[in-house]
């Protein structure tokens, strides 16, 4: 177990306990941001975060997917400290600098494919998503956007409206923006094969809308919220020839599963299928917040000038630190740790299921996997189960994250960079909450 590094906190915000904090939370912020946990952080390394009382966790949660480089990476701090001696802010699109560019240089190399490209940077998971589906809409004159069950999109209106799940992201917030439509995601688990998906895919360009109309698809390699759902190649390859045939456009969703946590840097890389537009965010900064949009220059090219952007829109922190998180991608060789990491903690999860009789599926590429629960007797989601994992891992010192449809399913997300120890450590309290859970 590794000791507590030394901190101090601001004055500010150091009297006090986790309990004395989550008072003045409920009586300051609204009930609509969940907030999944009661203790307050004060510092984290790596792996490893410490509250302000001094208590340590493993992060297996990593911010929701944003700190696959772990928290503060030597390399992510020196640069984000470089550029704050040189200007925090000019909006790019008032003063623009070179490291933005440079990035966009980068992204386009990086990004599956070899036709020409460009790209453009934003701040949050959901601006890249509604800037995407406005370029397909100008690029194809057309309205119509169709996603998929279980899908997550983020919470603006637009993302609202993509995504797959009503409760808790929908409910009470409609109504939302037309002519997006929805078909099932295939999941052969809860009896949605590929046929079934495409087949669904045809039929809304019968009974709901001209496939004329249509000016993309939009779904993640993996989803994320939906439960680490894996989408088949040959799913992919559907939509793609369905998009050809129509004339509209494939957007990948990778603001989850890129930058190298699914063993790749992007979750595209490994089926080779064309996609026209990719949306990224969440782990390319290192934990500042940074969103883009990649895609075909002809595509990106559709908008008209002042019709893409945003005030904090690629800020230079931000972008410096992507530099640097880009780096140590390559140079600590994490889309290979990834698999190392991911492998291990399949290995022991399908070791378990022969007395965990709840574990009905281990799932997912890379160091992007998630384990579903399900009544032994019924067969039936089991999300009492998951949660009660959940609870048990963190009364002894581990952060794990929910997900799922039906909330039974537990996603992993560590950070790439987890030492070996740390990682065993973490492991080990896994194993202990999932005996520990059944009743």
């Amino acid at each position: 177990m590794s000791a507590a590094p030394e901190f101090s906190l601001d004055p500010a915000f150091a009297n006090g306990h986790n309990a004395d904090w989550q008072l003045r939370k409920n009586a300051a912020t609204p009930r609509g941001v969940a907030v999944g946990n009661s203790f307050y952080a004060a510092k984290a390394l790596n792996a490893e975060l410490w509250d302000v009382e001094g208590r340590r966790y493993i992060d297996f949660g990593s911010g929701i997917a944003v700190l696959n480089t772990g928290h503060r990476h030597p390399k992510v701090t020196a640069a984000v400290r470089a550029q704050l001696d040189l200007f925090t802010h000019t909006a790019y699109q008032v003063v623009p600098y070179p490291s933005y560019v440079a990035l966009a240089e980068e992204l386009n190399r990086r990004t599956p494919g070899t036709h020409a490209k460009k790209t453009t940077f934003f701040t949050t998971g959901a601006e890249a998503v509604e800037n995407a589906i406005k370029i397909a809409r100008a690029f194809t004159g057309r309205s119509g956007v169709i996603g998929f069950s279980g899908g997550f999109h983020g919470r603006t209106f637009m993302g609202m409206a993509l995504t797959g799940k009503v409760v808790p992201y929908k409910r009470g917030f409609g109504p939302f923006p037309g002519e997006v439509y929805h078909a099932p995601f295939p999941n052969e688990l809860h009896g949605v094969s590929v046929q079934d998906a495409l087949d669904a895919v045809h039929a809304l360009f019968k009974s709901d809308i001209d496939p004329a109309r249509v000016a993309a698809f939009i779904y993640e390699p993996v989803q994320g919220e939906g439960g680490f759902n894996v989408a088949p190649v040959e799913f992919i390859e559907g939509l793609r020839q369905i998009a050809d045939e129509h004339g509209i456009l494939l957007i990948a969703d990778e603001i989850q599963t890129g930058f190298a946590r699914t063993g790749k840097l992007f979750a595209t890389h490994h089926h080779g299928v064309m996609v026209d537009l990719i949306t990224f965010a969440k782990s390319l900064a290192g934990g500042l917040p940074l969103s883009g949009v990649t895609g075909r220059a002809d595509v990106m090219d559709a908008a008209e000038p002042g019709g893409l952007g945003g005030t904090y829109a690629g800020n230079p922190l931000a972008v410096a630190a992507a530099h640097a998180v880009l780096e140590a991608i390559d140079s600590e060789g994490l889309e290979d740790r990834a698999v190392v990491l991911g492998d291990r903690l399949k290995s022991r999860l399908h070791d378990l299921k022969s007395d965990v009789k709840q574990i009905v599926d281990v799932r997912g590429p890379g160091s992007m996997v998630a384990v579903e629960f399900a009544d032994p007797e019924t067969g039936h989601p089991d999300a009492a189960y998951a949660k009660r994992v959940q609870t048990e891992a963190l009364s002894r010192g581990l952060l794990l994250l929910l997900c799922g449809v039906y909330g039974n399913v537990i996603r992993f997300l560590h950070p790439l960079t987890t030492e070996d120890a740390v990682f065993n450590e973490g492991l080990d309290i896994l194993e202990a909450a999932l005996f520990a859970a059944r009743v």
